[in-house]
């Protein structure tokens, strides 16, 4: 406000600071409710971001709880089919000494046979003797090969993945361009393992891992890869001091002296499985039938599969548990009840209050801003809906959820709507008799690019489908996939409401396309922020308009006070008059 030093009431007596405060008191009444209903929008924001994140994250748990995602090594989210899921089945080997095994969704029940005839190697090249010549060092590769400092290393290695020329010394085109008395056969090491080749317009590993033993004075070399497919050949120019360098590692091969430019390849895994023999694979580790195998020695092993019942069943009661409490806290956003009295506190009121009177004043002023809100009685609505009803072209015994045991919970006074309950012998005795048929139940991604989906894909956002081609969509689907689904399709609703909150990320991991709308088609400014910015000018306006009336009336009293002083002077110059006659 208007902050000039002002002396006032000096002709008049009057406190004309207070009756002008006052009179701003007043004034101020439109200021506060409009300053209030922006409070209430902020309010109701935060809460429906809160509850947006909260959908999110379930989404994001029960996936990664199911397996149906992964994180990469770069924090990316990658898919999973539910058919290749590894909780669903239990996998033993009888000899955990010849292989370990486990399974995914995919495998049959039952006993299967292996025997391992051959592992599967890759090329190992390793030092038959100390490379260090006698009274050198291995502090640098001049004195440890007895080459001069100014000497060129050149040498190529030719893997599966391509060939890579590698040059150690000080010339312009080396890997290490510095002289040999300042280059170590670490140093060799560490570039030969951070190789990189082209494959086709991307770069490649080289594929190799080497190594240097200081402590027993020996170089190893070997190829990641394993089968016949891996190859490792080394060459260098004759009478070079490449040449001279491999000489001196004495690389065997198979307790064989390897030759330079030989080109030597590993081998492959041979194993006989259930019948059907002399199966070649390039790793030791691969899948047969929905079973992983980790082959470590030769010999014969039984492999074991059934339904890991248990496992199942806790996987459902997880995600059962965190719907439940998802619609636990929608519910009560939407009965919650509402404190009319309750205004958001202005600035004055809290510097009157203590703390704890805030907090408690300010939870009534929040209490039920979502109070039947649309968008989330929609998505909840949609959500159970679609939860209960039939699950269309199943190939399994299940296409409802209470024919596995999971139905609504009873209504009784007090009890929320819309929870799931589960009858844990029927759910087990489901899972037992056609484990498959509930993972469908559960899982089923639609047809797309058929008949009523046809030209639609999973990557489109259901804003640019039509009612049927939504219809369809739910229809084929099973009920996670629909949940998420109608979750996702909420979530998009709360998003143009209100915006994303201060972590948009949670949403692309959701669905990498969830804002793309928001952002092209609102600017990525959501309603509310539009109705805050719209009355946050209003604030402006009448902040403005504040400091104008209180100048106002602040040139109005002293208008006053200059008149009555001019009165005050008249009258004592009257009463000077008649006392001197």
């Amino acid at each position: 406000m208007y902050n000039n030093l002002r002396i006032t009431g000096l002709a008049s007596g009057m406190d004309t600071e207070e009756m002008i405060k006052g009179l701003m008191e007043a004034e101020k009444v439109r200021l506060n409710r409009v300053e209030q209903d922006k409070q209430l929008l902020v309010w109701k924001r935060e809460i429906y971001n809160d509850l947006n994140k909260d959908y999110a994250n379930f989404i994001l748990k029960s996936r990664k709880n199911f397996g149906l995602t992964t994180t990469t090594s770069t924090g990316a989210f990658v898919s999973r089919s539910y058919e290749n899921l590894t909780w669903v089945k239990k996998a033993t080997s009888s000899d955990e000494t010849i292989a370990t095994v486990s399974s995914t969704s995919k495998a049959m029940n039952g006993n299967y046979e292996m025997e391992v005839k051959q592992l599967a190697e890759g090329v190992k090249a390793v030092s038959g003797e100390k490379v260090t010549v006698e009274n050198g060092n291995n502090e640098n590769l001049a004195s440890q090969f007895e080459l001069g400092n100014d000497a060129i290393i050149k040498f190529t290695i030719e893997t599966k993945n391509g060939i890579k020329t590698f040059k150690f010394g000080n010339v312009e085109d080396a890997d290490i361009k510095k002289s040999l008395n300042e280059i170590s056969l670490n140093d060799v090491v560490k570039t030969i393992n951070s190789a990189k080749v082209k494959d086709g317009e991307k770069e490649v590993s080289l594929g190799l891992k080497a190594n240097y033993d200081a402590n027993i004075d020996r170089f190893f070399l070997q190829t990641e890869d394993t089968g016949v497919g891996s190859k490792l050949k080394i060459s260098a120019d004759v009478d070079s001091y490449g040449k001279a360098f491999i000489d001196a590692l004495n690389l065997n091969v198979n307790g064989a002296k390897y030759n330079i430019g030989d080109e030597k390849t590993g081998k492959s895994a041979v194993v006989n499985f259930d019948g059907a023999e002399n199966i070649i694979m390039d790793s030791n580790q691969f899948t047969i039938n929905g079973i992983d195998f980790n082959l470590k020695s030769i010999g014969a092993f039984t492999t074991t599969i059934g339904t890991d019942i248990d496992a199942f069943y806790d996987k459902i009661k997880q995600f059962v548990d965190d719907y439940n409490e998802l619609v636990e806290k929608t519910s009560k956003l939407l009965t919650d009840k509402r404190y009319g009295d309750y205004k958001p506190l202005t600035a004055d009121q809290k510097k009157a209050m203590e703390k704890e009177d805030i907090e408690l004043w300010e939870e009534k002023a929040k209490s039920g801003l979502l109070r039947s809100d649309d968008l989330l009685s929609r998505t909840m609505q949609n959500s159970r809906t679609w939860m209960y009803n039939e699950v269309k072209d199943v190939e399994g015994s299940f296409n409802r959820l209470f024919q596995i045991g999971i139905d609504t919970e009873k209504y009784s006074r007090g009890v929320i709507g819309g929870k799931l309950v589960i009858d844990e012998v029927k759910l087990k005795d489901a899972i037992r008799k056609d484990p498959n048929g509930v993972l469908e139940l559960f899982f089923k991604e639609p047809e797309y690019g058929k008949d009523k989906l046809k030209g639609v894909t999973s990557y489109m956002s259901e804003k640019d489908l039509s009612g049927e081609q939504i219809r369809a969509k739910r229809q084929q689907s099973g009920v996670v996939t629909r949940l998420y689904d109608n979750l996702i399709s909420g979530m998009q609703d709360i998003i143009e409401k209100s915006g994303t909150g201060e972590d948009s990320n949670i949403y692309r991991n959701v669905k990498s396309n969830m804002l793309i709308e928001f952002v092209t088609k609102h600017g990525s400014i959501s309603t509310i922020d539009k109705d805050v910015l719209q009355l946050e000018k209003r604030i402006d306006d009448l902040n403005d308009y504040l400091i104008r009336k209180e100048n106002s009336y602040y040139s109005q009293f002293a208008a006053m006070e200059k008149a009555i002083s001019r009165m005050n002077q008249q009258s004592m110059w009257l009463m000077q008059q008649f006392s001197s006659k």
